[in-house]
């Protein structure tokens, strides 16, 4: 039986893999979509991101990014054998094939909570990253607004 758990999510974009893997990379980019960013992820740094409804910054060690098919990085604050793998798959139309990966959750409550809490998160990112690509919408804005502390 296994003993870890793998957050997973995908989404076809009807974008070129270069226009995505700049989308993801790049945080005047990303920030229409997701989060706001301190710098390009680049193999080996470390960049800080922030949410609008949040009011920590979270450290992200970026790993490898390879040009238009692959970007990992760790984001996990420290916790052991975590890492995020986002890579894209160019189709014949045209269209890019988005595949995130976190790893790895211990299989318990705690753990199936949090497999559970991150596909969905990835999912969301997908879906907002797929709306500001295709139709320039910023799925994101306000969405979780009711997350943020009260005053």
């Amino acid at each position: 039986m296994n003993t870890k758990l793998t957050a997973k999510a995908y989404i076809q974009i009807q974008k070129s893999p270069e226009t995505v893997f700049e989308s993801i990379i790049n945080p005047s980019e990303m920030q229409n979509y997701f989060a706001s960013g301190s710098d390009t992820l680049t193999s080996g740094q470390t960049v800080e991101w922030w949410f609008p409804e949040f009011p920590d910054h979270f450290p992200v060690s970026v790993k490898d990014v390879v040009p238009w098919s692959h970007i990992s990085f760790d984001w996990s604050g420290g916790k052991e054998g975590m890492l995020v793998e986002i890579n894209l798959e160019a189709r014949e139309d045209g269209s890019t094939v988005v595949r995130i990966e976190e790893h790895e959750m211990d299989f318990s409550p705690e753990g199936v909570h949090e497999a559970l809490q991150q596909t969905g998160g990835w999912a969301n990112f997908l879906a907002c990253l797929k709306a500001w690509l295709e139709y320039g919408v910023q799925l994101r804005k306000g969405a979780f607004d009711f997350l943020k502390p009260s005053p």
